[in-house]
């Protein structure tokens, strides 16, 4: 079972549907047990970096979220969810996040339209699974105002320009992470997903 963890910040049936497309057996879950037995994790999510940590906190899932990334299992996170991975973000007056990837969330620059909306280009930075028959600058849908500064470059798989350039794709073991939605872009993002999951071994229901 694939667990699709629900933290109030919504996103949760179009990833499901986008899922049961390909074949994968998924679960929308807010227990933290559930999310640890789960065979993948996936941590969607659209809105503000420090309600949603709140929001974590509360539902007893931030420790479910280390211990399963620390044991090895795979895990997708999207949008909100890349964001909460990192140490901090600027979001509001400032929040702590997960502090599982080193680094910050920063606003996009001033005198651009903001949000982010819309199609945009990611370049692939290094060779991986995830994007096996995926080509280089393919269009994916972004929604978003801030976006991830990793400590470490080296995690960067792709990148995306809109006023800075930016990971829009962080990779790291077990981890991957996109700023844009995949279920929201159309085959290509359906391919990231089973990419993601066949590279992991898990199996279509």
């Amino acid at each position: 079972m694939i667990a699709i963890v629900d933290y109030r910040a919504g996103n949760l049936r179009s990833v499901s549907q986008a899922l049961a497309k390909l074949g994968y057996a998924a679960r929308i879950t807010s227990d933290p047990q559930q999310v640890l037995q789960a065979e993948a994790i996936i941590l969607p999510g659209v809105g503000a970096g420090a309600d949603a940590m709140e929001s974590l906190r509360a539902l007893g899932l931030v420790p479910a979220l280390r211990r399963a990334i620390e044991q090895g299992r795979p895990f997708f996170g999207i949008c909100l969810g890349l964001q909460v991975l990192f140490d901090e973000t600027e979001e509001g007056e400032g929040s702590s996040c997960l502090g599982i990837v080193p680094g910050k969330v920063r606003r996009l620059p001033s005198g651009l339209k903001v949000p982010h909306m819309g199609w945009n280009q990611v370049h692939q930075k290094k060779a991986h699974p995830l994007f096996q028959g995926v080509p280089d600058q393919a269009n994916f849908y972004f929604v978003h105002s801030y976006y991830p500064d990793p400590e470490d470059r080296s995690l960067v798989a792709g990148e995306t320009d809109y006023g800075v350039t930016f990971g829009s794709v962080i990779i790291r073991d077990n981890l991957v992470a996109t700023q844009f939605h995949p279920e929201k872009s159309g085959d290509l993002g359906l391919q990231l997903y089973d990419n993601f999951f066949k590279h992991h071994g898990v199996r279509r229901a």
